[in-house]
């Protein structure tokens, strides 16, 4: 496995671009958001979903599917925004909440037959970078830990997935909390389905 340092909040778009070519060439990487290190790979790539979705074990058919975008732009070409929806969105992003939304036919097959996607725009400068250099989402999940501590170190996900994902992005000590999921398919009166790091007025 790869490993790419970033120091701070700096942003070394050299290492940026060598990890969107491991997205693009189907790989997996691991990166830093505002709450846990996550799991992605091009959102676009039928292949890379389905061996992200064999590694963390999950069913496609079953679990709520999470794309990071950079921006909300960049979010309403996958998703279906309204109105209320949108506002709520504009308030809390980027943070740490995953938002439920009806999903758009620009997603890929692996999402036909899904009614909804989860979006998530962090407040992190890496993982928006990730996104918007790649020119569309990255289909996203959180590590799995197996220690119980407040923070999860690069060193620890390296020994993990040494070999099932391809590159690390290592920018320090990440979280072990996960994000909020917020579902607003029905934006006229969204829920809290899972409470995470995170505050939010509905």
């Amino acid at each position: 496995m790869k490993h790419l340092k970033f120091f701070g909040d700096s942003i070394n778009t050299r290492h940026i671009d060598d990890a969107v070519r491991i997205l693009r060439e189907g790989g997996v990487v691991i990166y830093p958001t505002d709450t846990m290190y996550a799991l992605g790979c091009d959102a676009l790539n039928n292949k890379a979903i389905e061996r992200l979705c064999r590694l963390k074990g999950i069913n496609p058919d079953k679990h709520l599917l999470s794309i990071v975008c950079a921006s909300l732009s960049q979010a309403a070409e996958y998703t279906k925004i309204d109105n209320r929806a949108f506002r709520l969105l504009k308030e809390y992003l980027p943070g740490p909440f995953t938002f439920i939304l009806p999903a758009a036919n620009s997603l890929p097959k692996v999402f036909k037959g899904r009614k909804s996607v989860g979006i998530r725009i962090p407040d992190n400068e890496i993982a928006r970078n990730l996104a918007e250099t790649l020119g569309n989402p990255v289909l996203s999940t959180s590590v799995s830990i197996d220690i119980d501590e407040d923070t999860v170190s690069p060193d620890y996900l390296a020994l993990t997935y040494q070999h099932d994902a391809d590159l690390l992005i290592d920018a320090g000590e990440g979280r072990s909390e996960l994000s909020t999921i917020v579902d607003c398919l029905d934006s006229s009166s969204p829920e809290i389905v899972r409470q995470g790091a995170g505050t939010i007025e509905l």
